[in-house]
């Protein structure tokens, strides 16, 4: 296959023929370092937007960052007039993906635009713009083009509420927003053209699609059904023409528990993690495990913090059921490898895991108060109050700590009975 012409012979921009009726609009950006503040974009991104001629009119799949729209209005006036324009869609409202929408429907005043139902009040938010007249749409719903039909498909929170699909029915074609995209520039567009993309790829799915898993799930499961597709493209990154359906699957096993096959359907999964600065934390973290060890069905893990890096642990978290954390305190705070890694699992969901704190102190303890109420803010469950045990504990104080692993267990079970709370204890 030749290499895509992004440029005639004059130097101006052109559109690129994906098929006979759809061409790429999109723009690069190959400077770009930093996206989002989060993301590190080695060698920069595309917006990538597209053209679908029909019968009856031209539909335009998304725009592009505004400070790019010379080259993004270039290439559409290589293929299409404004006067053919009916339709734009937007499959995102993100500034990268709407940003040359004003100017679009000034020049295409005809055109209706199509947005998802969740989208309404986010593109006034966005454009500052209320005269915009707009068709909300959900899943099932349609737009003719004559002989080409564009479905609409809602994928939520991949990666904002407002985002949806696009499917080109009669070609196979899916406009996937940001969904199986990743920030990668190669001028040679396409998947089986570019460089090795497969590390960006996976970041991209990492610090964006990871956080929704469960809504990846249901959006693949939405897909399914239309597959195989002949091409997925993406708003950023490269054009997945060749075996398109190999990143549906790696999304598939990416958004799947590592333990899945591992564990057994009744069986639940607790990590201790913990880090001691004279032995006293970790003596409690051994005596909980020991506790816990003892509830059938429940499968314990044990993880001194000093001695292992923080990123391997986070895909740990994500499939575990239960999460227990043991810190010092010093200088009345917990230490930093504890919240290194709770500041690691803002892509993890870890809404209603089962969660809980214990801790040796010298002065006052208030680290283990502390990291409580970070894992309910975290949306972790915490229902049993956490141990904090001043310098070295006593055998009694071990006891406690076996109790204390003992019971989560049971809780992450359904197992343990409840106990009325002394008002006194929650101080």
């Amino acid at each position: 296959m030749t290499k895509p012409v992004l440029s005639n012979s004059e130097g101006a921009p052109q559109a690129v023929a994906l098929s006979q009726r759809v061409h790429w609009i999109g723009v690069l950006d190959p400077n770009l370092r930093t996206f989002d503040i989060i993301l590190k974009t080695a060698n920069g991104t595309s917006y990538n937007s597209y053209v679908v001629r029909g019968s009856e009119g031209v539909a335009i799949i998304d725009t592009v960052k505004e400070s790019f729209s010379g080259d993004f209005f270039a290439r559409l006036e290589s293929v299409a007039r404004y006067d053919e324009i009916k339709v734009i869609v937007l499959n995102h409202l993100e500034p990268d993906h709407s940003g040359a929408l004003p100017e679009l429907m000034r020049r295409a005043p005809q055109a209706r635009l199509y947005i998802s139902q969740k989208a309404q009040s986010m593109l006034k938010a966005l454009l500052k713009q209320d005269e915009l007249e707009f068709t909300p749409v959900i899943t099932g719903d349609a737009v003719s083009l004559g002989d080409r039909t564009l479905s609409f498909l809602h994928t939520p929170y991949l990666h904002w509420p407002d985002t949806q699909c696009t499917h080109l029915v009669e070609e196979k074609i899916l406009f996937s927003g940001d969904v199986f995209g990743c920030h990668f520039c190669d001028t040679r567009l396409f998947n089986d053209e570019v460089g090795d993309f497969r590390f960006s790829f996976e970041y991209y799915y990492a610090h964006i699609m990871r956080p929704f898993k469960s809504y990846v799930n249901t959006a693949l499961d939405l897909l399914d059904p239309l597959s195989p597709f002949k091409q997925i493209l993406p708003a950023h990154g490269p054009l997945l023409r060749d075996q398109p359906q190999r990143y549906l699957q790696r999304y598939r096993e990416l958004s799947r528990s590592a333990l899945e096959s591992d564990i057994g359907a009744d069986e639940k999964t607790l990590l201790i993690f913990y880090i001691s600065s004279y032995g006293n934390t970790r003596r409690m973290a051994e005596a909980i495990y020991e506790g816990a060890m003892s509830v059938e069905k429940v499968r314990v893990s044990l993880y001194d913090l000093e001695g292992g890096e923080i990123t391997p642990f986070v895909d740990l978290i994500e499939g575990a059921d239960g999460l227990l954390f043991g810190t010092p305190t010093i200088n009345g705070d917990a230490v930093k490898p504890i919240w290194d890694l709770l500041s690691s699992l803002a892509v993890v969901n870890l809404k209603s895991k089962l969660g809980g704190v214990f801790g040796s102190y010298g002065w006052t303890g208030e680290g283990v108060k502390m990291v409580e109420d970070r894992l309910r803010g975290l949306k972790l469950r915490v229902p049993i109050p956490g141990i904090r045990i001043k310098l070295i504990p006593t055998d009694e104080e071990i006891c406690q700590c076996r109790e204390f692993g003992h019971e989560l267990a049971q809780e992450l079970l359904g197992l343990r009975t409840s106990k009325v709370i002394d008002l006194a204890d929650l101080s």
